[in-house]
């Protein structure tokens, strides 16, 4: 079975950094791409940042831009959130969702991703 797992998280206070994994299993090859999305208390769940494996491209929300960076690492089995200079607003429960099939383009659309994670919390304090 497909398992994709968030790590990292946490607690940080305005103006700080901290980092997101999310690792997958279950394939032998890697996911075509991959996305964070997050959801604030009952918000419906949004994109925040999405990479694609091979052609290498990004795409951000407008209000992540600048502040957080999505990579993938050699093995492009795991991907990272670097968020700095984070705010308040970021507060929320952030998932990890990616795609093997479909296509390698860049989306912050749900709908677009089949295997998703439990979440994890980010807390950010001002």
């Amino acid at each position: 079975a497909q398992v994709v797992v968030e790590s990292g998280g946490g607690s940080a206070q305005a103006g700080g950094s901290l980092k997101l994994s999310c690792t997958v299993s279950g394939y032998d090859y890697p996911p075509e791409c991959w996305a964070w999305f997050r959801q604030k208390s009952l918000n419906e769940r949004e994109g925040v940042a999405s990479i694609c494996r091979d052609i290498g491209d990004t795409s951000y929300d407008d209000s992540v831009k600048g502040r957080f960076t999505i990579n993938l690492d050699s093995a492009k089995k795991t991907m990272d959130l670097q968020m700095n200079s984070l705010k308040p607003d970021d507060t929320a429960m952030y998932s990890c969702a990616v795609r093997y099939f479909g296509g390698q383009y860049t989306s912050l659309r749900r709908g677009t991703y089949s295997y998703w994670g439990h979440g994890i919390q980010v807390n950010v304090s001002s």
